[in-house]
């Protein structure tokens, strides 16, 4: 998870721990994950929204089945050898 190893979080929530006060600390919690969910969200909204693109413009699906069959005869002279 973003390189963190367990004794990097445990000094993070310590700090927060300290300067937000442990009243505070479930509010900004409940935050973080709403605005880690709404990024995932919109995230993935843009991704389906290049792949509608991609699937309309003329030849997209056509190079992409050449490039599975170029593929598959890699893929059969590997077997051959």
């Amino acid at each position: 998870m973003f390189g963190l190893g367990t004794p990097e979080l445990i000094v993070i929530l310590v700090i927060a721990f300290l300067i937000f006060g442990g009243k505070k600390l479930p509010e900004i919690g409940a935050g973080l994950g709403k605005a880690i969910t709404s990024f995932k969200k919109g995230i993935r909204d843009v991704e389906d929204e290049g792949k509608e693109l991609m699937n309309g413009i003329p030849g997209v699906k056509e190079a992409a089945e050449v490039k599975q069959t170029i593929d598959q005869v890699k893929n059969i002279g590997k077997v051959i050898k």
